[in-house]
């Protein structure tokens, strides 16, 4: 399959039109790749890593979720990472093109996929956009769990490297309806509040926004932006797999760009 059918087939199903005005949806570099065979390195964020990944591999489409170009460009200049994935990519013939909140929204995306990890049944979107797709996804646990065994599961399923949740008298609590949302979704804490869900999982919360949530009766829980996001991108090598292209992987120099720090001492 050609580059070019490959985005065809996939704007088909995400239409980069559904992207956020405030967001860069779609080809970020094309340096003239688009009747090429397909050789794609999937990502969640396209970074020198990766693009070195991609070189080493012979790959010649990075796919990712997160753009490369989100802030208008100013200058581009020598030893600045932008400016270095633009010039190893004109250099060695490799696109990059990125699925960003129109790829939130479809069935298997970042939300979706979340979803299907827990298992969730009944499943609609928190805030609907279109036809049955929208930002997050609301379902129902079935059989229900404890708060704890969620927590457990959550890390079990995710491996996030840490979880972090809202303040909560009882662990042992029964969670039946839950709500995700892949990456920053604190923003969306009253559009949860008014689907019923007990807990929310979601990432990059900040403290005022766990006090709020506790104020509202809402469990808010914190996976990671890596953790909660990254699961859809192997979803997607899944589906372009199925496409018989020549050569598509996941990419393993992606990287969580939080570190915690435990002292063994």
């Amino acid at each position: 399959m050609k580059i070019a059918d490959l985005i065809t087939w996939f704007e088909k199903w995400a239409n980069p039109a559904w992207c956020e005005s405030w967001d860069n949806c779609g080809w970020q570099i094309e340096p003239g790749v688009l009747q090429k065979n397909a050789r794609v390195l999937v990502c969640l964020t396209p970074t020198l890593a990766v693009m070195e990944e991609a070189i080493a591999t012979s790959a010649n489409l990075i796919f990712a979720h997160h753009p490369l170009i989100f802030n208008p460009l100013k200058s581009l200049r020598s030893g600045e990472a932008i400016a270095e994935m633009v010039r190893l990519a004109f250099t060695h013939n490799i696109g990059i093109y990125s699925a960003h909140t129109n790829f939130d929204q479809v069935d298997d995306g970042t939300a979706d996929v979340l979803a299907q990890i827990l298992q969730l049944k009944q499943v609609a979107p928190i805030v609907p956009t279109q036809a049955g797709l929208g930002y997050g996804r609301v379902g129902v646990l079935n059989p229900s769990m404890s708060l704890q065994d969620l927590l457990a599961t959550i890390q079990t399923r995710l491996a996030p490297p840490k979880v972090i949740f809202s303040p909560t008298p009882d662990l042992q609590q029964i969670i039946s309806q839950v709500a995700v949302l892949g990456g920053s979704g604190a923003s969306y804490i009253s559009a949860v509040v008014k689907t019923g869900a007990q807990a929310y999982l979601t990432s990059d919360c900040k403290f005022h926004q766990f006090q709020e949530s506790r104020d509202r009766n809402l469990i808010l829980i914190d996976a990671g932006h890596y953790a909660t996001e990254r699961p859809a991108c192997d979803r997607l090598v899944q589906k372009f797999q199925a496409l018989n292209l020549d050569w598509v992987h996941l990419s393993q120099k992606d990287e969580d760009f939080r570190q915690f720090f435990f002292n063994q001492m």
